[in-house]
Formats: C-alpha cells, sequence, structure tokens
C-alpha cells in the first residue's frame, strides 16, 4: 500500500506532525503531494487566484489548501494496488495496514461516510464551501486498480468543479465503501470513537497562528513535542 499526504507550505508543521504519527506505526514513507511539483510534471494545470485565501477558478469557489484538488490524481500516481490519502492535518493513531483487511475489491474507493455539512469558517477563518459528501475525501483508500478510476481523467481533474471530484461524481454509488468511522474522526466535530485511528482536525489547530485552544488540542501538541 503507498500512502499520500497533502502538503501546503503554509501548514507545514501539520504536515510534519501527520508524517512524524505515522511513522510511529508503519515504516512506510508517505509521498507529499506537493503542487509545485505536480504543476512542474504538468499533472496539475487548474487556474488558482492567491491574492487573499486561494480561490479556484473552475470551481468558482474558495478553497483552503493546495491540494484540494490534487488528491484525485492519487489513482494516476499510484497507478495499481491500494493508495490512502489523507489531509495532512490529521494524527495516525493506527498502523494503516490495517486497513487492508476493511479493503473491499468490488469498490474503487472506500471513506467515512460522514454527515457533515462543513457550513462556516476553519483554520482561522477560511471560508468553507458546502457540497455533497463533505470531508469524505479527507481519508481515502483507493483501490487503483479498479477500472471505474479510469473514468478520471487528467482532464477531469484540472477543469472539473472541485466539488464534483470532493462528491466522486466519476463513480456510482455501490463504487463507494464505507470506512469504519475511526479512520477519520473529525476532531471537535464527531464525539471522540472508543478506539480511533486518525483523528482529523479538519477546522485546524495549535499550528495556526492566533489558534484559540480546543479539546483535544494536546492529542496534536504530544505528537509534535510539546506537551
Amino acid at each position: 500500500m503507498k500512502i499520500y499526504i497533502g502538503h501546503d507550505p503554509a501548514e507545514q508543521a501539520a504536515y510534519d506532525v501527520a508524517v512524524k504519527s505515522l511513522q510511529k506505526h508503519t515504516a512506510i514513507i508517505p509521498e507529499a503531494l506537493n503542487a509545485d511539483r505536480l504543476r512542474a510534471s504538468g499533472l496539475l494545470t487548474r487556474d488558482i487566484d492567491k491574492r487573499g485565501q486561494m480561490y479556484d477558478l473552475p470551481s468558482n469557489a474558495p478553497c483552503s489548501t493546495e491540494f484540494a484538488v490534487s488528491r484525485f490524481l492519487v489513482p494516476i500516481l499510484s497507478q495499481c494496488g491500494l493508495a490512502l490519502f489523507a489531509d495532512c492535518d490529521v494524527v495516525f493513531m493506527a498502523n494503516p495496514w490495517e486497513l487492508v483487511a476493511h479493503a473491499d475489491p468490488t469498490k474503487a474507493v472506500m471513506v467515512v461516510k460522514h454527515n457533515h455539512d462543513g457550513q462556516g469558517t476553519k483554520m482561522g477563518g477560511m471560508v468553507q464551501t458546502a457540497y455533497p459528501r463533505k470531508n469524505w475525501s479527507s481519508v481515502m483508500l483507493f483501490n487503483c486498480d479498479h477500472p471505474a478510476n479510469r473514468r478520471l481523467s487528467l482532464r477531469d481533474i484540472n477543469e472539473r468543479p472541485g466539488r464534483d471530484l470532493h462528491a466522486f461524481y466519476w463513480l456510482h454509488d455501490d463504487e463507494i465503501g464505507e470506512l469504519p468511522a475511526d479512520w477519520n474522526w473529525l476532531v471537535n466535530v464527531e464525539p471522540e470513537p472508543e478506539s480511533p485511528k486518525i483523528a482529523h482536525f479538519t477546522n485546524g489547530g495549535p499550528w495556526i497562528e492566533g489558534w484559540e485552544w480546543a479539546d483535544h488540542d494536546s492529542l496534536w501538541m504530544t505528537e509534535a513535542g510539546y506537551a
């Protein structure tokens, strides 16, 4: 299994903690989804306005990270086998190899199917865009061998509105499998699972300048080495 973690220079501290926590549980070295490198390779060509909060022109909507859309390149980058994507604002609390036991070969992707609209702001005031299946795409286990993922072309990834991509428009409902909820616990949004596997600080965390203390911040601080 390959592992990809979204990378944004504005959230370098969050990315470093995600990688550090991952390496406590597995020897797999993750690959950073870095927008500059993907653009240099010709894989990422979307028009983004970076004045103020980033604005995705194909979506006609704001976006909060540089990897908002590049995550959907994972099946193309990995090409075969299982590949896990996770946002950078996560803490791994278990070995992702455990996910292999949950993998269903009949599914093109497997996600935690949150019921979360994500209205308002997050990450220090960034505007959130509401869309169907919000936060499903923040942790995804792709079956890169599944033929349904071949419907997702580079043109789609670079030209389709982001809300369509995050809603898995290229898949039929029965091609989207479900992971246990503890593999994408939305911290301070959902109740803490009995045994969380991935803690996802979707609304932000202590790495953000001016962040006000919130429940469970000590979890991230401990991983960062501050507590």
